[in-house]
C-alpha cells in the first residue's frame, strides 16, 4: 500500500519533472533475516497449504486494542512438524492450541515457529487455533504506512479501518503472511460496540447482539482471498444498495459511509455501475458475485480489499480532485473508486505469487483507467490520458523487486506499467483481439496466484510473438528505447538504440503524412523505401519509445 502512494503523490505532486537519466546512480538495497522470513517460501511454511482462516476478533476502540482467534484450517502437504504463522510486534501471539493441547511456540522477529505435536500425515486436513491480542502498530500516516488507523468522525465516534499491503496483514491479525497461498474461504467474525457497525469482506451472514453491549458481525468469504485484501473497518455507517446486471446475472451491491456524507456518495458512488459496465466489457464478469461489491468510507484515501473496497477521495472526480495525466480526462472520474475497483480483476483475481511481481497488480490497474476513459468518451480520449500519464515516470529502478525477500520494484510499475501495455496493444492492432486477450487472462488465471513467468508465456502465445525481449526492455530495465534513423535519397534506415539485446517491437510511424509500419530488431540498421519524398519521420506516440535522427 505504501508503495503504491508514494508513486501516486508523486505524481501529484511533481507533475513535469524531468525523468533521470539512465546513468543516475541506483542504491542497491540490503535485506534481513526478516525479510527473507516474510518474503519466501520458507520450509516451514511449504509443507502446509491453507484451507480457510476462521478470524474472531474483539476490536476495543478506547484503548486501540485487538483481541481474537484465528483457527487455521489447512491440508498437509509433505511430513513436517514445525509451523511458521506471521505475527508483528508489538502484537503477540498468546497461545496455539491444536486437538485441544497448547503447543510450544518459539518467537523470531515476526515469523513465529509452532512445533506440532500430532503427527502431520500428507493428505490430512488439521486446524490450529491461534489466540492473540496487544495494541497493532498505528498507520501514522495511512494509507503510506501500514496498519490501523483509529480516527473519530465529526459527531465524535470511532472511525476505524485497517490498511496494510507491503507491510503485511500480519501487523494486526496472525496469518500465513506471503501472497502464493490463499485460503479458500474465510469467515470474518469482529466485535464492536453496541452503536459501531463492522464492514469486512464477503457476505454479512448475520449479527449477534451481545449481552456486554457489544454486537458481533459475522462475515462469509466464499472465494479465495489474499493477506492484505481482508480487513475491519468500523464506524457509525449508513446502508444503501442496489443491484446490478451483470454478465453473471445479478450482483449486488453495498454501500456503507458515514451518516454525514449519505447523500454526496448516493451521487458519487453512481460511477459503480459505470465502472462494472466498462470493466466487465474489456476484463469479463466481476470475479467475486458470490461475495458481493461494497465500497466502504474510511479515513485514508482507500484500497482495493476484496469485496470490500475503500474509499476516501472526498467525494470529488480525479486523484483528490487532481488529474495525474494533465489532460483534463482524469477529471471525468473518480479516481479511487475506479483505480481501487479495477483491481477486483488484477490483484484480488489474478494475484502475484511474490510482491517482486507487483507490476501484475498496478500496471493492469492504472492501464484499466484509461480503458474506463475510452469505454465512455472514445479511443482517442482513452489515448491522451496514458499518454499524459508518462510524465510521472521516473525510471528509476526496474518495475520487478527482488524475489523472495518481500521487495516491490519501482513506482514505475504504475505510469510506465500502462504505458507498456498500452504499446502492446498497437503491436497487437486489432482491438477486438486485444479485449479477448484481457478477458481471457481473468479466465484463465480465475481466482490463482501467479509469477511473471506465467503472464509474459500467456501473452506472447496469445499475441503471436515472443515477448520476451519486450518484457526484459520494460520491466527490467530502466531505459527508454530508442529509434534511430536515417534519410538517404529515398531509403529510411533505422534500427533501435538505448535498448536490451534483441528489442523486438514493430513501431508504427507516419512519414510525409502517411502512415507505415518499420520492424527494427535490436541495433542492427534496416532499411526501406520511401514512397514519398521525406526528411523525416514521426513516431506515433501510442508507442512508448523515443526517436533520434542520426547523420
Amino acid at each position: 500500500m505504501h508503495n503504491r502512494f508514494q508513486i501516486l503523490m508523486a505524481l501529484a505532486c511533481f507533475l513535469g519533472l524531468m525523468s533521470p537519466s539512465v546513468s543516475q546512480a541506483q542504491t542497491t538495497p540490503t535485506f534481513t533475516r526478516q525479510d527473507t522470513l516474510r518474503g519466501s517460501i520458507t520450509p516451514e511454511r511449504a509443507w502446509w497449504d491453507l484451507v480457510h482462516y476462521d478470524l474472531s476478533m474483539k476490536v476495543n476502540p478506547q484503548d486501540s486494542s485487538m483481541q481474537g482467534v484465528n483457527r487455521v484450517r489447512y491440508k498437509v502437504l509433505k511430513a513436517n512438524q514445525v509451523m511458521q504463522i506471521d505475527l508483528q510486534p508489538p502484537m503477540r501471539i498468546e497461545q496455539v492450541v491444536q486437538n485441544g493441547k497448547k503447543l510450544t511456540v518459539k518467537q523470531d522477529g515476526n515469523a513465529w515457529f509452532i512445533q506440532l505435536a500430532a503427527k502431520q500425515v500428507p493428505g490430512k486436513l488439521n486446524t490450529v487455533e491461534v489466540t492473540y491480542g496487544g495494541k497493532p502498530q498505528v498507520s501514522t500516516n495511512p494509507p503510506w504506512s501500514g496498519g490501523v488507523t483509529w480516527k473519530k468522525d465529526s459527531n465524535g465516534n470511532p472511525f476505524i479501518a485497517t490498511s496494510c499491503q507491503g507491510d503485511g496483514a500480519s501487523l494486526w491479525w496472525p496469518c500465513k503472511d506471503h501472497m502464493y497461498d490463499e485460503p479458500d474461504s474465510m469467515m470474518i467474525r469482529v466485535t464492536v460496540p453496541q452503536n459501531l457497525t463492522d464492514v469486512s469482506n464477503g457476505r454479512l451472514r448475520k449479527v449477534d447482539q451481545n449481552s456486554d453491549g457489544t454486537k458481533t458481525f459475522h462475515w462469509a468469504v466464499t472465494n479465495p482471498i489474499n493477506n492484505y485484501g481482508v480487513n475491519v473497518n468500523i464506524g457509525d455507517y449508513v446502508n444503501f444498495s442496489e443491484t446490478y446486471a451483470g454478465e453473471k446475472g445479478k450482483l449486488d451491491c453495498n454501500y456503507y459511509v458515514l451518516r454525514e456524507n449519505l447523500e454526496k456518495a448516493k451521487e458519487q458512488f453512481k460511477q459503480v455501475p459505470q465502472m462494472l459496465k466498462a470493466f466487465e466489457h474489456w476484463f469479463g464478469p466481476y470475479p467475486f458475485y458470490e461475495d458481493s461489491y461494497k465500497l466502504v468510507e474510511v479515513p485514508y484515501l482507500g484500497m482495493e480489499h476484496q469485496s470490500s473496497v475503500t474509499y476516501g477521495n472526498k467525494y470529488q472526480n480525479g486523484y483528490l480532485g487532481r488529474d495525474l495525466s494533465g489532460t483534463g480526462w482524469g477529471l471525468k472520474f473518480d479516481f479511487i473508486i475506479i483505480h481501487e475497483s479495477g483491481h477486483e480483476w488484477f490483484a484480488n483475481n489474478i494475484t502475484y505469487k511474490d510482491v517482486a511481481d507487483m507490476w501484475i497488480h498496478e500496471s493492469f490497474t492504472n492501464y484499466s483507467e484509461n480503458l474506463f476513459v475510452e469505454f465512455f468518451h472514445g479511443k482517442k480520449a482513452g489515448s491522451e490520458y496514458v499518454i499524459g500519464t508518462r510524465r510521472g515516470i521516473r525510471n528509476d529502478k526496474p518495475i520487478i523487486g527482488k524475489y523472495g525477500v518481500n521487495n516491490s520494484g519501482s513506482g514505475d510499475m504504475y505510469p510506465k506499467g500502462g504505458n507498456m501495455l498500452h504499446t502492446l496493444r498497437q503491436v497487437v492492432n486489432d482491438d477486438e483481439k486485444w479485449r479477448k486477450i484481457l478477458r481471457g487472462l481473468n479466465k484463465d488465471f480465475y481466482h490463482q496466484t501467479v509469477t511473471t513467468q506465467q503472464i509474459e508465456k500467456y501473452l506472447s502465445k496469445q499475441v503471436g510473438r515472443d515477448l520476451t525481449p519486450f518484457f526484459n526492455q520494460y520491466l527490467r530495465d530502466i531505459r527508454i528505447p530508442v529509434l534511430e534513423y536515417k534519410v538517404e535519397g529515398n531509403t529510411l534506415s533505422y534500427r533501435w538504440n538505448n535498448a536490451v539485446t534483441g528489442f523486438d517491437l514493430p513501431v508504427r510511424v507516419s512519414v510525409a503524412g502517411k502512415e507505415m509500419w518499420l520492424n527494427p530488431i535490436g541495433e542492427t540498421w534496416k532499411k526501406a523505401p520511401l514512397t514519398a519524398s521525406a526528411q523525416d519521420i514521426e513516431v506515433d506516440p501510442n508507442f512508448y519509445v523515443t526517436q533520434k535522427k542520426v547523420q
